[in-house]
């Protein structure tokens, strides 16, 4: 049975803020690059990129379609605005299909809450709730996934605009929800903490708008390449074919501390709740973000594990391991081309993280560059959280051997 990696919640060209490149030939190559089999295709309730997805994919027969070398499954997120219980809710919302003829039918029905022309993630005058119902109604075999649903903005569990459980979203159709996305500026261990989460699958996505952020967060299987097959896996939170979600270090999430970004002030909940969620420099309300957020929800203390969770492991990008490595920016020439040697030499960017030895580590790659990997492996970090808006900085050597930087330039 395969083993493989799925990224399942991605962005066409057609959604704002998103590379021209974020197309299927691209997805395809860069998947390979980076070692992930199966793709989620996004946006396929835009006209334009679901022509292009029928012309490009070749159908398999099992729900899942191929180009190239990557399989690729059906999804497409969209944004939910609407009102529960006295005030206006906005959500975003995966759905997986098991075919073109029930993307075609889901089209239609939404075509009267939007233009679904107008953004890759078109923005719908819809329920969440109403919205499962409605896919459900075209076919049973889809699968609806509240996104990741701790961020501020545009999630069920959000500080601004969400509920306090997905039962007060979903109402009587809960038991159709089997999996939540978590989100970059959460992880496994921090969604632990709330039993009332105990019940779904926990998903982890890259979100990516660029070729080069697909897999920065991404899912682990061991079961057939085929869409029921995968839908049961996480239906049923099956920890022997779901074996473990791939995660951002979650202080890198640009929603993981409270903030003010105008300010430049960045705060701890603890911190921020002694401000009464103000900024201390001009007294506005904080950006208010996902650890303050679950601090607020959760029943359970730090370093919970339920039994028969999925586990997860935390990863830095190759590139930006490299970059530190050899004291330059993530997207210069130097950076990039040490990456494609890497890559040609040693295979897919995830095996190289997570799978070479560290005597080969140690022998075949340059110094600071080997040592960046197993110093991630073993978490051994310096990490600034991001807030409001604003990425978390994730340094590997701190202040350390910054003179060593430039001996590494030479060695390939």
């Amino acid at each position: 049975m395969p083993r493989f990696i799925a990224d399942f919640h991605i962005h066409s060209k057609y959604s704002r803020a998103t590379s021209g490149e974020m197309d299927v030939e691209h997805l395809s190559r860069y998947a390979e690059i980076k070692g992930i089999t199966l793709m989620g295709t996004g946006d396929f309730t835009h006209p334009f990129y679901l022509a292009e997805l029928k012309e490009q994919l070749k159908p398999l027969g099992n729900g899942l379609f191929i180009k190239e070398n990557t399989h690729f499954i059906l999804t497409a997120e969209v944004c939910n605005n609407f009102y529960a219980g006295g005030s206006g809710k906005r959500m975003h919302t995966l759905i997986f299909a098991p075919g073109f003829e029930a993307v075609e039918r889901i089209n239609a029905r939404l075509q009267g809450y939007g233009k679904l022309g107008s953004d890759g993630r078109p923005q719908l005058k819809l329920s969440a709730r109403d919205l499962l119902r409605m896919v459900l109604d075209v076919d049973e075999r889809c699968m609806v996934i509240p996104a990741h649903i701790w961020t501020p903005w545009f999630s069920i569990l959000g500080a601004n605009a969400g509920f306090d459980s997905a039962e007060e979203c979903f109402g009587d159709l809960i038991d159709h929800i089997y999996a939540v996305e978590t989100g970059l500026s959460s992880d496994p261990p921090m969604n632990w903490r709330l039993s009332a989460l105990d019940r779904f699958c926990l998903l982890s996505n890259s979100d990516a708008h660029s070729p080069a952020k697909i897999g920065r967060e991404a899912n682990v299987f061991e079961t057939e390449l085929d869409y029921d097959a995968i839908m049961a896996a996480i239906k049923n939170r099956d920890n022997g074919k779901f074996l473990k979600t791939i995660e951002f270090f979650p202080q890198e999430g640009k929603y993981h501390y409270d903030g003010h970004r105008k300010c430049d002030v960045v705060l701890s909940p603890r911190e921020s709740m002694s401000q009464q969620d103000r900024c201390p420099q001009c007294g506005q309300r904080l950006t208010i973000g996902v650890m303050h957020r679950v601090e607020e929800l959760a029943d359970r203390p730090e370093g919970y594990v339920p039994p028969g969770a999925i586990p997860c492991t935390h990863l830095v990008p190759l590139a930006e391991i490299i970059a530190e490595a050899v004291g330059k920016g993530v997207d210069t020439v130097t950076v990039r081309s040490t990456y494609d040697h890497l890559i040609q030499r040693f295979g897919p960017e995830f095996q190289i993280l997570m799978d070479l030895p560290e005597d080969q580590l140690r022998a075949d790659l340059p110094e600071r560059i080997g040592e960046g990997i197993l110093r991630m492996r073993k978490g051994q970090l310096h990490i600034e959280p991001g807030f409001d808006g604003v990425f978390g900085q994730v340094r590997i050597f701190g202040e350390e051997g910054e003179g060593e930087a430039q001996e590494q330039l030479g060695l390939f």
